[in-house]
């Protein structure tokens, strides 16, 4: 079993990797979304960090979200302009976003064939397609 502090150092190690330097706050953030696969917003990052006995502000939070996604290790998921979801999971994937709940859930790329997709510029090749489905109860 792997022990908290042994946790941490895989938490420092891994940004360090990225070329980011654990703060104690970045590595308060990292161990709240490398627990396991996970969409969280950075309210719901900013709750479990401080529930930790960790305090840190709302503005460290999204500030070390846009680092983590800039520097790879974590996925931006935009499902509509005011709600932006922090993906831990960075194997290809897409989305499943319920209007009624909230919730996001993962769609394998085995279940989804995207096609039909335009030509690209000269020089350009596609570095990723993000498919978000949204999905309400119908009455």
């Amino acid at each position: 079993m792997t022990s908290s502090a042994e946790a941490r150092e895989a938490i420092i190690r891994r940004l360090r990797e990225h070329g980011i330097t654990p703060t104690q706050q970045r590595v308060e953030i990292a161990g709240v979304l490398f627990d396991r696969h996970q969409h969280v917003s950075a309210d719901q990052v900013l709750a479990r960090v401080n529930a930790r006995d960790a305090a840190v502000s709302k503005a460290t939070v999204y500030n070390t979200l846009g680092l983590f996604a800039e520097k790879g290790l974590i996925r931006q998921v935009i499902v509509d302009p005011a709600r932006v979801f922090y993906d831990s999971n960075l194997e290809p994937h897409h989305h499943l976003f319920h209007m009624d709940t909230g919730a996001l859930e993962d769609i394998p790329l085995s279940k989804m064939d995207v096609t039909g997709l335009p030509d690209l510029p000269s020089g350009m090749d596609v570095a990723g397609v993000d498919v978000v489905i949204r999905v309400r109860r119908s009455d």
